[in-house]
């Protein structure tokens, strides 16, 4: 089988962006292959659901698009080449002029590793890249929390001040004195800091970090806490808030999708007549009305309630938590025809025979500016 070469170019405002696409467009045109412009965007506030931060992505794209058209045209001026155009929204590092770091869920990681492995193998067969698993060689210790920057201060020498150190941005140093790399992200929704740190080093950046921070009566969180975290603020779990029958469109996540691209993965789904309904499930928030009950994750949602079923099924919740700091339970759910029944009430039926009416809401319960992970 023959493969048609293709030549990949980040489009990242270097210096060195104007000569990178000279090359590859000549050594495309010497050997018959193509050219793929890459854009990566990244998000400049964790409010991924709220309406200000579609239009800063929005427009984050549209000024991608004109840079990459731009290139684009040069390009074919020079060789007769349409170069293909790739914008992507994701997290991603530039340790250096060829070396890059990016991080994944980790359960998704080998996922990720595969695909890369895919592309350099099917598409990218002429493209000197080599990708490498590193999950083991790091150790990674998030720090969360509004005293976050002041508590790392004293054992790194990085400037984490938020004008050097903005959200959605990769330093190196030292911290304890070990050679690390901190990361400006969270799923917290906290002001927060991935520190990263040779594995060997684990444990002993570890007990430094609990010793350090007495002071600020620091303390380990888990899984849980993290799952309520992160629900407070509406950031979803793949897998447990969404499944494979689930849209971007559904989860209020369309701004992640082109509305440009002549084709893309998935693609043909968003024009199957199931997933063009308007009563289709859509991702919303739930608050019981006692305060007090929390729903069972997986509970459904109906019509009206009945002393046995059958019920008409109207949804179903996806995460619930009781809230510490609102001081009541929260949910969220998959409603059908969600986003026109905002602050409407629904029923839930429990086990138990029990009948507990909640109102529909937004899915950010707290912060919804957005304001603690930039202080």
């Amino acid at each position: 089988m023959n493969h048609r070469s293709k030549f990949l170019v980040i489009v990242d405002g270097t210096e060195e962006l104007g000569t990178a696409i000279r090359f590859a467009a000549k050594r495309a045109l010497s050997t018959k292959g193509g050219v793929v412009l890459l854009n990566i965007i990244e998000h400049s506030d964790p409010q991924q659901w709220q309406s200000v931060e579609d239009i800063i992505i929005q427009e984050a794209r549209n000024e991608a698009e004109e840079k990459l058209k731009k290139w684009s045209n040069i390009i074919n001026d020079m060789t007769g080449i349409v170069p293909e155009i790739v914008i992507k929204e994701g997290v991603a590092s530039r340790l250096g002029e060829n070396h890059y770091h990016m991080t994944t869920t980790t359960g998704g990681a080998a996922r990720v590793m595969s695909w890369l492995e895919e592309f350099l193998q099917t598409e990218w067969l002429d493209m000197k890249v080599f990708c490498t698993s590193v999950t083991e060689q790091w150790a990674v210790l998030s720090i969360s929390g509004p005293n976050s920057r002041e508590f790392l201060k004293d054992l790194t020498n990085i400037d984490l001040s938020k004008e050097n150190f903005p959200f959605m941005k990769f330093r190196e140093g030292e911290v304890c004195g070990v050679k690390a790399r901190i990361f400006r992200i969270s799923f917290t929704g906290e002001l927060s800091y991935e520190v990263n740190v040779p594995a060997r080093y684990g444990r002993y950046v570890w007990e430094k970090f609990m010793e350090h921070g007495k002071k600020y009566n620091i303390t380990p969180y888990g899984t849980e806490t993290m799952h309520v975290l992160r629900a407070e603020k509406g950031f979803i779990i793949v897998g447990q808030d969404t499944d494979g029958s689930v849209t971007p469109s559904d989860m209020n996540m369309d701004w992640i999708v082109s509305k440009k691209k002549e084709d893309f993965l998935g693609k043909r789904s968003f024009t199957r007549p199931d997933t063009v309904r308007h009563d289709r499930k859509k991702f919303v928030g739930l608050l019981v009305n006692d305060k007090k009950t929390i729903l069972p994750e997986g509970s459904h949602i109906v019509e009206k309630a009945l002393k046995q079923p059958p019920m008409k099924m109207l949804g179903h919740v996806t995460s619930s938590y009781y809230s510490p700091t609102l001081g009541y339970p929260i949910a969220l759910a998959m409603l059908k025809d969600g986003s026109s029944k905002m602050g409407e009430q629904v029923v839930v039926p429990l086990m138990n025979g029990k009948i507990i009416e909640a109102t529909v809401t937004d899915t950010i319960f707290y912060d919804k500016e957005g304001k603690r992970n930039n202080e």
